[in-house]
């Protein structure tokens, strides 16, 4: 993919930077990789880096000197983020999650506009890009909207790009705060890790299997939180996730998102115990749960308590509710923290 970045005056921020490193020492530790906004949140994408790729041209200038992150690649970057303005205290509290987790300093954003690159680079040089065209921003983000349905359908695209050169990838939603290190719980050699997005309570010892289909004949599985490895399993999971979004594209009448589609074609490669091509892992719920079950159900927060690692903030719309819920939770870091944030107050 095609990734502008403008130069910049301020030399990269020493206490997040990283330094250039050999092939054999990026491929022995994980990056991750934040893109796409979904819903009211930003979308994160983990990436780990096994290969050497330049982040591509950046704009020229003929005023401003040359920066050293124009020779940035894949093997410094971490988390891509399509981001504007309205969502950059999102992204500064996950930020600041991720920080304490101790993988802030390989994060690199996607911005959706000149502006909002500007704005973070001015903040945190060198972490944030624009892979062009720059999206319509207004409609992207109308949850519901065809532009909404557009954008984030472009998700399983840009996901197997990255396969494809060689990366394993974790995806995030950005309304989501880690508590933990999430990598830990990556367990075993599978092809796909996720998390479910049911709400009823499951067995700590609970099966990591696909759950069986719904009432509506497909899983419910969260495409806010997705870890691929750069196998064929999880390239054909891909593939056919962006069959079924062509096969149910957007209406009035039915005004659809992409996770749908992602759930129809992981009953169709992983859910068919006669056929199985993909090799899924469903993560613990004690450490990955819906907000629906973690904001709703006190008696298993306190149950489970010590075990929660990524806390997403969903089965709820709206750029505020989603604010004060953090806020009455705790979860909204940027209030009293907003120093332990790269992108320092918004």
């Amino acid at each position: 993919m095609s990734l502008h970045q403008r130069p910049h005056q301020k030399p990269p921020a020493t206490g997040d930077s990283l330094p250039v490193s050999s092939p054999s020492a990026a491929s022995s530790r994980p990056l991750p990789l934040l893109t796409l906004p979904y819903l009211f949140s930003l979308l994160a994408l983990l990436l780990f880096a096994a290969l050497l790729l330049p982040w591509g041209p950046t704009r020229p200038s003929s005023s401003v000197p040359a920066s050293p992150w124009h020779a940035y690649t894949l093997q410094e970057a971490a988390a891509f983020a399509a981001v504007s303005g309205p969502y950059l205290p999102f992204l500064s509290n996950w930020l600041i999650s991720v920080r304490r987790a101790g993988r802030a300093d390989q994060v690199l954003v996607i911005a959706e506009d000149y502006e909002t690159l500007d704005r973070i680079n001015a903040a945190w040089p060198g972490h944030a890009v624009l892979v062009p065209p720059a999206p319509d921003a207004q409609t992207a983000h109308k949850f519901g909207s065809q532009g909404f349905f557009n954008f984030t359908s472009r998700r399983p695209r840009h996901l197997l790009q990255i396969l494809e050169l060689g990366y394993s990838v974790m995806y995030n939603d950005v309304d989501m705060v880690w508590l933990a290190d999430p990598f830990p719980y990556l367990v075993g050699d599978h092809d796909v890790y996720f998390m479910d997005d049911m709400t009823p309570v499951k067995p700590l010892d609970h099966s990591h299997e696909l759950p069986p289909p719904g009432k509506k004949g497909r899983a419910y599985i969260c495409s806010c939180m997705i870890f691929l490895r750069p196998t064929e399993g999880a390239k054909l999971l891909l593939r056919k996730w962006i069959e079924e979004l062509k096969e149910q594209p957007w209406s009035k009448q039915r005004k659809s998102n992409d996770q749908p589609a992602f759930n129809w074609a992981l009953n169709k490669t992983a859910g068919q115990k006669i056929c199985l091509q993909v090799d899924v892992y469903l993560l613990p719920q004690s450490a990955f749960p819906t907000g629906g079950l973690y904001f709703k159900n006190k008696t298993w927060v306190k149950e489970t308590k010590g075990k929660h690692v990524i806390i997403h903030n969903n089965y709820i719309t709206g750029f505020e509710k989603k604010i004060k819920r953090f806020r009455d939770h705790g979860l909204w870091l940027v209030d009293e923290h907003s120093d332990e944030s790269p992108l320092g107050r918004i």
